[in-house]
């Protein structure tokens, strides 16, 4: 039998499930996946041999995102504009805009980092590298902080 998934230890990239999406943006959140892992080794540490990491960035699907609830409580990058990515679009009226230039790219985050998801995108597949390139360069050490938060404070809760 498989071993049971984890899920309070995830901390999901989603794109699109259209072709298009898997094409151009799946690439770029594997790219996120591993700046994420990075800095969250960084910022945890690594786990004892054996053990998993406190914390797993995965990609998946928006389809898969939308359709398990549980998922909807984990940290989220979303990655790709909302014609690609339902979660993008979902997000568009509920998150801020850390950044946007006018018919260009879009970052979506709470500063403040009291809603734990965002969207990354931009108007076409180079302008999404650039939103990509923008938020890792700016935004997501802001991001790993705001999650490192989040489950330090659920250690100490219990």
């Amino acid at each position: 039998m498989a071993e049971e998934i984890d899920i309070d230890r995830l901390v999901c990239i989603v794109v699109g499930v259209q072709l298009r999406a898997e094409l151009g943006d799946r690439p770029l959140a594997y790219r996120i996946e591993r700046e994420l892992r990075s800095r969250l080794d960084a910022a945890l540490g690594k786990p004892p041999e054996g053990e998993p990491p406190r914390l797993s960035p995965v990609v998946i699907t928006d389809v898969y995102y939308l359709n398990n609830e549980p998922m909807h409580a984990r940290p989220a990058i979303s990655v790709g504009g909302p014609a690609m990515n339902a979660l993008s679009a979902m997000l568009v009226d509920q998150l801020p805009t850390a950044v946007a230039v006018e018919n260009t790219l879009v970052v979506q985050m709470d500063l403040e980092m009291a809603d734990v998801r965002c969207a990354v995108w931009g108007m076409d597949h180079l302008d999404t590298v650039r939103a990509v390139d923008l938020f890792i360069a700016k935004y997501l050490d802001t991001f790993v902080a705001g999650v490192v938060r989040g489950i330090e404070g659920e250690d100490a809760n219990g």
